[in-house]
């Protein structure tokens, strides 16, 4: 049996008693390291549950799957993955590969940043399509993320912003060779991600001369940024995508909210606390 578990957001501690009781009797347990992470580190996790996990990254997931699923036809393996099962199309693509061999498999859910943006006060069901914004370096600044927050945004949508994470990236350089060298971890903040948005409004109202009409975000407009949802040390910021540019919320993961522009009453009340200006008035 493969198993595909998910772990929650906060700590050790969001596990289902499902998952940790499957998590006990497997085989191999695999630790996917590269579409998230938990603030509380893998040997925070080993100690909870008793025993050692394999690091996943993105190399083994998406080249050596043979690798993670080799067994499990006879045996209990185990991918663990933050947040839920299937918050990334390459889990998806997992379950499809073990289907394919005829291992049977099973999901256990968890919560993930895609229901736990309501912590905001931000209605789940007047969010429309996710986007990602992706870190941008000196050749390449891809802005057609940008369209679909518009579309969210003439359909009178909240549009949640999941930001970059690069882990165990290889250099430029090391393509070349034969031996990878790997770039730092970054892990984008609501800051960075302002400051990205900053220029696309800024071109987009240059190119197309009527911003505020036909793109509906501005300098002005509101936004939330969230750190560490699920976590103790959780933050939530509500202003201005210009002052959001100058916002710290310390320490990954991070998100990013655009609102609709046309809060009902009750998101307006609860986003309140996280403002300094006056929601009512903005």
């Amino acid at each position: 049996m493969f198993y595909i578990i998910g772990l929650g957001l906060g700590d050790p501690e969001d596990i289902t008693v499902k998952g940790l009781n499957i998590i006990k009797q497997c085989e191999r347990v695999y630790l996917e390291s590269y579409t998230s992470i938990l603030s509380c580190g893998q040997e925070k996790l080993e100690e909870f549950y008793g025993r050692k996990l394999i690091l996943a990254d993105r190399e083994m997931v998406e080249q050596r799957a043979d690798e993670i699923l080799d067994g499990a036809e006879n045996q209990s393996i185990a991918f663990l993955v933050v947040g839920d099962p299937f918050g990334a199309t390459t889990h998806t693509d997992l379950l499809l590969r073990a289907k394919e061999k005829g291992i049977q498999t099973s999901v256990v859910h968890n919560a993930s940043i895609m229901n736990a943006v309501g912590c905001c006060g931000l209605q789940l069901y007047h969010f429309g399509e996710t986007v990602s914004i992706p870190y941008w370096d000196d050749n390449w600044k891809p802005d057609s993320f940008y369209d679909k927050i518009a579309a969210n945004l003439k359909h009178g949508l909240h549009t949640l912003c999941l930001l970059d994470i690069k882990v165990k990236e290889p250099t430029l350089e090391s393509l070349m060779k034969k031996k990878r060298e790997y770039m730092p971890p970054r892990f984008m903040s609501v800051s960075e991600a302002a400051g990205q948005l900053l220029e696309i409004v800024s071109k987009k109202s240059a190119d197309d001369g009527n911003e505020e009409e036909q793109h509906k975000l501005s300098e002005n407009s509101l936004l939330v940024g969230l750190a560490r949802v699920g976590h103790e040390s959780q933050q939530i910021v509500a202003c201005s995508l210009r002052d959001m540019k100058n916002v710290d919320l310390g320490p990954p993961l991070h998100s990013l909210i655009i609102p609709n522009g046309r809060l009902h009453p009750l998101e307006t009340e609860f986003l309140q606390q996280f403002a300094e200006l006056d929601l009512q008035k903005s």
